[in-house]
């Protein structure tokens, strides 16, 4: 971890065709100025250079939206950076690929250690694979699915196609949140991604960074390949963004800031804190902005509800149609439980503080209450609650 900039400089690009892939909204950093030195240190020795939102499968981005994201005026982009274009990936178009080939089942079972017996089909974003070389810019933070964010993930599933996201997220639900949400090093779910992404034809390099909890400054940034960068960044992120206390709690609120606008991005309120509630507790996940569970996937998830592991399992058959990628999020939503003789038995609850209406909460499998009835104050006070401002980023765990 050195200058920035110098960083930057040394990287060899000269004359290449540069991608940087950056966060939507729902991740914090400091991008305006992030992007700015990248911007500076490579535009008038790379052949072009185009920046790509790493969108995953949420919704794509307004133009005003990006000129805010990186700290730019109304109608700004073009005046400070001429000649670059900034892309949505749209997950959603068949013609935004390029087909890369599959991981075959083999290796995929062996990454993942046989808990995962199929061949993942690999597309990519054609922009990342017509590139000389793509540089990653984004944070890194402990992850439900992965281990930690960052690195290889902006590939898959960030700009990547159904199969991988599907994949990917389905692995993290099997292995459970709680023995992969921030677990150091390489776990099987990044073993797969690392496979896809070594199909990709151009270089693959990173600006991995490491923000303070309020999300606001930067207290490293590591560059160098995605693997190499990632590394360094996710220890630092462990040091930084896993809080341990010392006991559990009956009660966790957890309040979402407004860059959380569903239910599917919000749930970090939930998993990112369920470690540390005791067994038959309850997460109340306060967010009076949403409502909608998901801005692209609300149907499904209105269908399927949320459930623990187990029960999804039990019922594979009625759900074969829905994207795994869903299913795996009703996992993360609800946590860890049981599905016994027909009855499921979840370990804590999770209750909803949000403009979602209560009979569509209970539909889901969800608990509701009306967020203007909480007093965080009164909450705060009780020895047996813990009220976590600014949720979803930061990890609870217990000391020991």
């Amino acid at each position: 971890m050195g200058d920035l900039s110098d960083e930057l400089h040394r990287l060899d690009l000269d004359g290449a065709r540069v991608v940087v892939l950056v966060p939507d909204g729902t991740r914090s950093i400091p991008l305006g100025r992030l992007f700015a030195e990248v911007h500076d240190a490579l535009a008038a020795r790379v052949a072009s250079l185009d920046v790509l939102i790493a969108l995953g499968t949420h919704p794509p981005m307004s133009p005003a939206a990006i000129e805010r994201r990186f700290d730019l005026p109304a109608g700004g982009w073009a005046a400070r950076y001429p000649g670059v274009a900034v892309h949505n990936h749209a997950w959603h178009d068949p013609a935004t690929f390029a087909d890369l080939g599959e991981v075959p089942a083999s290796q995929v079972a062996a990454a993942s250690a046989g808990l995962l017996r199929e061949p993942v089909r690999v597309r990519v974003n054609r922009l990342v694979a017509e590139a000389d070389a793509c540089l990653v810019l984004g944070p890194v933070f402990p992850h439900e699915s992965v281990g930690f964010s960052g690195g290889d993930k902006y590939f898959f599933p960030g700009v990547s196609g159904p199969e991988v996201i599907d994949a990917f997220h389905w692995l993290g639900a099997l292995i459970g949140t709680m023995d992969i949400i921030g677990r150091p090093g390489v776990t099987p779910v990044r073993a797969v991604i690392q496979a896809a992404a070594e199909r990709i034809p151009a270089r693959r390099l990173a600006v991995a960074v490491v923000v303070s909890p309020a999300g606001d400054e930067v207290l490293g940034t590591y560059v160098g390949t995605t693997a190499e960068a990632w590394a360094a960044a996710a220890e630092h992120s462990a040091r930084v963004h896993v809080r341990y206390v010392d006991r559990p709690y009956r009660r966790v609120v957890s309040v979402m800031p407004a860059m959380y606008d569903d239910v599917w991005t919000a749930a970090k309120g939930m998993y990112k804190v369920e470690p540390i509630v005791a067994d038959g507790g309850e997460v109340i996940v306060v967010a009076p902005h949403v409502s909608t569970f998901s801005v692209t996937h609300d149907a499904m998830i209105r269908r399927v509800g949320y459930h623990c592991r187990d029960y999804l399992l039990a019922h594979a058959d009625r759900f074969a149609d829905v994207p795994r990628a869903v299913l795996a999020h009703s996992i993360h939503g609800r946590g860890a439980g049981t599905y016994l003789d027909g009855v499921e038995r979840c370990r804590v609850g999770v209750t909803l503080a949000t403009a979602i209406a209560p009979e569509d909460c209970a539909a889901v499998n969800l608990g509701w209450t009306d967020p203007s009835t909480l007093d965080l104050a009164a909450l705060a006070a009780d020895e047996d609650t813990l009220v976590v401002p600014k949720a979803g980023e930061q990890l609870y765990r217990l000391a020991s």
